[in-house]
Formats: structure tokens, C-alpha cells, sequence
């Protein structure tokens, strides 16, 4: 979850034509895949059959529970007349109901998150300084697990088991389930040191059984796999103009890439990954 200013500035600079992806891509039990263009929900089938399943919907990202229900945002602005932002979160259920888990609320999404554990528990980065690292139980209670000074915490991932990943500027950090905070890898974007308030070099972070975690590098347009010995592989490339955004680890190991162009168009590709 991002900070709301940091998160309105970034709508902004996407209506004025700058690009800034989604990362919402999950896939069901039964194969499904489901993906945002930051318009709409789609759902793709096993047979490759892609239809819109939530319209008109502005989320980046999506989570899906144990019993197959599908959770977003909806974002948007008002006008210069208000001046004003709203959201709601809808949850679209396994039967293909839909409805709104929090109702239209001025301002931005706070308190909740698409970073969720096998328990259902929340995560995510309050961007206050120093930045907390923060969880919220099924049953409300809202704690702080860790403090740290980071430069600019971005997109984040929980493990099932409850590591909770971030990306900060060009590097990598985890919060382990004891509370220390380290950083697996720096410079992941081998670019120079960014003066830009926003740097989406590094996309969407997703994870795999066996402890694998994967990194979508934008600029460098491939995706990085990081061991749980710390060997790091590239898994798959995109060729100009799409970059992928993020992605998921089917079942088979198979990588679902979540991938976009120049002109904001998305598609999902499948890519089999080198063992």
C-alpha cells in the first residue's frame, strides 16, 4: 500500500500521460488468471478466453482469499471543481456477486491492505519518518512490527507464513518474522542513484513454494528471481515495448507475467522459468 499523497501524485501524472502500471495479478484454483489495466478487472481463463469481470474499477492491486473471493480498489478523482479524492473496496465473490467491503469515503485508502498472510492478517508501510511497518489482525487490532528510515517504500508482498517484503528506492528489504528488517539486495535496477521523487524501476514483488522471490525490473524489462540463499536469476524478459509490471508463480512454476507498453496497454503472458 502506498501513502495517499504520494499515491494521488501518481494518478495525476498518469492522466497527464505518464505511465504507472498496476501490479494486481492473482490466479484461482481453478487456473483463472485475474489482472488489472488500472480500467477494469479481467479474467482470464484456462483456454485463454478473456473477459471483464469488475468495469470500471481503478485498483493497482488485487488479493485473493482461501475461498476464491477477489478484493480491489476503486480510486478516483473528482475534479478540479472539488478538488477532491474518494475510494472504495470491493470484493468480488467466488459465485460472481459484487459488492463493496468499504463504501465510497472521501480521501485515500488507509488501515487496509492487499498484503495479506494465510490468515488473512494486513500489511503494509505507513510513510511516516520513521517509516512502521504495519499489520492488522482478521479481528481489527492494529499493531506496529517495525521501525526503519528508508528513502521511498513502494510496492510490498507477504509471504503466507508472514514475511513481509518492500521495495525501497533501487533495493530490496525484508522483515522477517522476528522483527529485524534487512536488505537482500541493492541496486536491483543497476541504474545510477535516482533524484526523482518517483522511481518505479522495481514493479511488483511476488513469491513462490519454495521460497523464491521475484522482482519485476521495469527498466531493465525482465524479472529477477532471488533465492532463499541469496542467487539471483533472471526469469524472464520482455521485448520493447512491453515491460512487465509484475506476475505470479503458477502450481507448475510456471511465471505469469503482468506486462504493459508505452501506449498503457496490458497483457498477461505465460513464461516457463529456467530451473
Amino acid at each position: 500500500m502506498m501513502k495517499p499523497l504520494l499515491l494521488g501524485i501518481l494518478l495525476l501524472l498518469a492522466t497527464q500521460g505518464t505511465a504507472h502500471p498496476g501490479v494486481g495479478i492473482v490466479q484461482d484454483a481453478q487456473g483463472n488468471v485475474y489482472y488489472t489495466d488500472l480500467e477494469n478487472v479481467w479474467k482470464r481463463a484456462p483456454n485463454g478466453q478473456q473477459r471483464i469481470v469488475v468495469p470500471r474499477v481503478h485498483t493497482h492491486e488485487l488479493y485473493l482469499d482461501p475461498q476464491g473471493n477477489l478484493y480491489g480498489e476503486h480510486l478516483w478523482y473528482e475534479g478540479e471543481a472539488t478538488n477532491k479524492w474518494k475510494h472504495y473496496v470491493w470484493r468480488l465473490s467466488s459465485g460472481g456477486q459484487l459488492s463493496k467491503v468499504i463504501p465510497a469515503t472521501p480521501g485515500f485508502l488507509t488501515n487496509y491492505s492487499f498484503n495479506r498472510d494465510h490468515s488473512g492478517a494486513m500489511y503494509w508501510a505507513e510513510r511516516d519518518a520513521p517509516y512502521r511497518i504495519m499489520k492488522k489482525l482478521p479481528g481489527g487490532k492494529v499493531m506496529v512490527l517495525a521501525r526503519g528510515r528508508f528513502k521511498d517504500v513502494r510496492w510490498q508482498h507477504v509471504t503466507p507464513d508472514g514475511q513481509f517484503y518492500f521495495v525501497d528506492d533501487d533495493a530490496l528489504y525484508v522483515l522477517a518474522a522476528d522483527g529485524t528488517i534487512r536488505c537482500l539486495k541493492r541496486n536491483l535496477d543497476e541504474a545510477p542513484p535516482s533524484t526523482a521523487k518517483v522511481n518505479h524501476n522495481l514493479g511488483g514483488i511476488f513469491s513462490d513454494r519454495q521460497g523464491n522471490i521475484y522482482v519485476a525490473v521495469t527498466n531493465l524489462r525482465k524479472v529477477q528471481r532471488l533465492s532463499p540463499s541469496g542467487h539471483i536469476t533472471t526469469v524472464a524478459r520482455s521485448s520493447a515495448p512491453w515491460t512487465a509490471s509484475s506476475g505470479l508463480v503458477a502450481p507448475d512454476g510456471d511465471v505469469w507475467l503482468l506486462e504493459y507498453n508505452t501506449a498503457n496497454q496490458v497483457r498477461v503472458r505465460r513464461v516457463r522459468q529456467p530451473q
